[in-house]
């Protein structure tokens, strides 16, 4: 793919949206038009980006018009929304319009559908992982202590169950110990299942993340962030299992340094 010379980015809340304001200027897109949501997108990354349009998550009509103005012809979605957002939304006209065909109303299927409007507007969506390719997971250790034989086997047997919980679009984390599972991810999200699995594992667990098969990488990838660690390290998980190459850490650097300080082990899964 040749850069853009100007891309719009649909920005949600955390760091991630801005680490891709870099790695897309480092790539030499000379500029960026965001469509930044109040109480989600950080101020940081408006201030980041050339042009900002702010608006409520739901003014799906706002976005597509932006989008149009906007001049470019690719678009990416980075940073969440968070989910009970997405579902108290407040949609305008056009978002009323989509909302009332779609048979599931779920993050993934208003994505979706939001991707598809944009192609229509005249904007490819590019991978959310674009630009990030030194963010991506490699695959064995990345950081914290080496593994010990019943680690690498709970990693084995998350790995498992994980990937049958998200072929079912249960969830997409696990927390497992000594060959029980412990937590799985449902609608609350990764970090509560880190607690829930913590609390009942207490210390020595492993948490494991993966995507689902045939998850569309242009708007749902799995992230791990220093919240996240954070969030292990309180609760007591050892060992963060993770999907080599399709998955984020964000920043790289400062996640993995986060993972040595709190004795984590980060270790990318080849599937």
């Amino acid at each position: 793919m040749s850069t853009p010379e100007s891309l719009f980015l649909i920005a949600g809340a955390g760091r991630y949206p801005s680490l891709l304001i870099d790695g897309a200027r480092a790539a030499g897109v000379r500029r960026i038009v965001a469509a930044a949501f109040v109480g989600e997108t950080l101020e940081a990354t408006a201030a980041a980006a050339d042009e900002v349009h702010w608006m409520r998550v739901g003014q799906l009509g706002h976005m597509l018009t932006a989008a149009k103005k906007s001049g470019a012809r690719q678009a990416m979605m980075a940073g969440q929304i968070a989910p009970k957002n997405l579902f108290d939304l407040r949609p305008d006209l056009k978002a009323l319009v989509i909302l009332a065909k779609l048979k599931r109303r779920n993050a993934e299927t208003l994505f979706r559908e939001i991707a598809s409007q944009l192609d229509q507007a005249g904007l490819e969506l590019l991978p959310a992982t674009t630009f990030l390719d030194a963010h991506l997971a490699a695959a064995g250790h990345i950081a914290g202590p080496r593994l010990k034989p019943r680690n690498l086997d709970d990693i084995n047997f998350g790995w498992e169950i994980v990937r049958a919980t998200s072929r079912l679009d249960i969830g997409q984390t696990v927390v497992v110990k000594h060959g029980t599972v412990l937590a799985v991810e449902a609608f609350e999200g990764t970090n509560e299942c880190i607690r829930r699995g913590g609390a009942l594992g207490r210390d020595g667990s492993v948490m494991v993340k993966t995507s689902k098969p045939g998850q569309d990488m242009r708007f749902d990838v799995p992230v791990i962030g220093e919240e996240t660690i954070a969030i292990a390290r309180e609760a007591k998980v050892k060992v963060i299992g993770l999907e080599a190459g399709r998955t984020l850490l964000l920043d790289q650097p400062r996640v993995c340094q986060a993972a040595d300080e709190a004795g984590l082990t980060l270790y990318g899964i080849s599937p």
